[in-house]
Formats: C-alpha cells, structure tokens, sequence
C-alpha cells in the first residue's frame, strides 16, 4: 500500500481504539451533556428563560458526570466533551441562581418596586397624552 492511497489520519481523526480494535465511540451522556450545557447557558443569558435554564443545568450537570464516567469505560470516549458540558452547566446554574437571586432581592426591596412603579406610571402617563 503506498502512501496516497492510505487513509490520511487528519484533524478529527480517531486515534484511541476499542477492544477487537474497533474505533472507539463517543458516550452519548457526554454528548448529551454539551447539548443540554449550550442550551442552558443560552436559556439563562436570554433571562426570560433562566427558570427553563437552571432546569436544563441540572440534566446537563447530571449527564456529564454520569459521561464522564461512562468515558473511563475502554473503547468509549467523550471525556473533554462531557467535561465541556459539565462546565457550560455549572455556569448556566450559577448564573441563572445569581439572577434569580437578584431578582428576588428586588423585589422584596420595597424602595426598588417604588421607583419601578413610578417608572411605570410616568411611561403610561406619557402614552396617555
């Protein structure tokens, strides 16, 4: 076999292999762990649906340790993937617990909802006329 008609071993190419020499697979919990970890941060920045956010954080937390341990397993691989998820998860839930935090302070600050609401009532004001 020459050299041009092998297989060229790029970026992306996988390189760890399985028992019977089979390719190894990416766990699916990991990969799962992304996904949910994406979602969650996304949820949470648009601050609408930091609630949906901190729910998605939870599964994404849950599902990266559980990929984290399923990448231990030989010819099973994910490891960064399912550390990438777990990351993006922790932060969604910190960030949408520190925004639910915020806004409950707020709210329970009676001077705050005063001025909001004179805030309110100048812009209906402004409307009206």
């Amino acid at each position: 076999m020459t050299a041009s008609s092998e297989p060229a071993r790029g970026v992306g190419a996988s390189t760890r292999a399985g028992p019977g020499g089979a390719s190894a697979k990416t766990s699916t919990a990991a990969a799962l762990a992304l996904v949910f970890g994406v979602a969650a941060l996304f949820s949470v920045l648009t601050a609408i649906l930091a609630w949906i956010g901190v729910v998605l954080a939870i599964v994404g937390i849950v599902l990266g340790i559980v990929g984290l341990k399923m990448a231990a397993r030989p010819g099973v691989t994910g490891r960064g993937v399912a550390i990438g998820g777990l990351v993006l998860s922790v932060i969604a839930l910190l960030l949408g617990l520190a925004l639910g935090a915020g806004i409950t302070t707020f709210l329970n600050n009676e001077a705050a909802v005063d001025r909001l609401q004179q805030q309110v009532d100048d812009l209906r004001d402004r409307l009206d006329s």
